[in-house]
């Protein structure tokens, strides 16, 4: 199974995020601020980085950099609401969310990590 970090600015989103990848077998790390982020990145190769939804375009670049500059090797998949669209035009993969977590997650982030994607 794979190694995920779970990136948000929401910590009920990324705690449901997590419970939904841990249910199916993964393990996920996650990170609610920059400090966090780049503990985890420098302590771990991440198969898959999901980027959450309500992240500011800024903050959603950093973190992309971050993860690209400490875990070259991690697929990026970034989650975007309808109102706002894709912002990272280089992440691996993007998932259109709604307010609450798709089931969908869970399939993106194991074809991420199979490169099936």
């Amino acid at each position: 199974m794979a190694l995920v970090l779970c990136t948000g600015v929401n910590p009920a989103l990324v705690r449901t995020r997590q419970l939904l990848l841990e249910q199916a077998g993964h393990t996920v790390v996650p990170a609610l601020d920059e400090a966090t982020l780049v503990v985890a990145c420098q302590n771990n190769q991440f198969d898959v980085a999901v980027i959450g939804q309500t992240i500011s375009p800024r903050s959603k670049r950093r973190v992309l950099q971050v993860v690209r500059q400490h875990c070259p090797s991690s697929k990026v998949l970034e989650l975007y609401a309808s109102t706002t669209g894709r912002i990272l035009e280089d992440a691996d993969s993007w998932l259109e969310v709604p307010a609450d977590v798709p089931e969908e997650l869970v399939q993106r982030v194991e074809a991420l990590a199979s490169d099936d994607a």
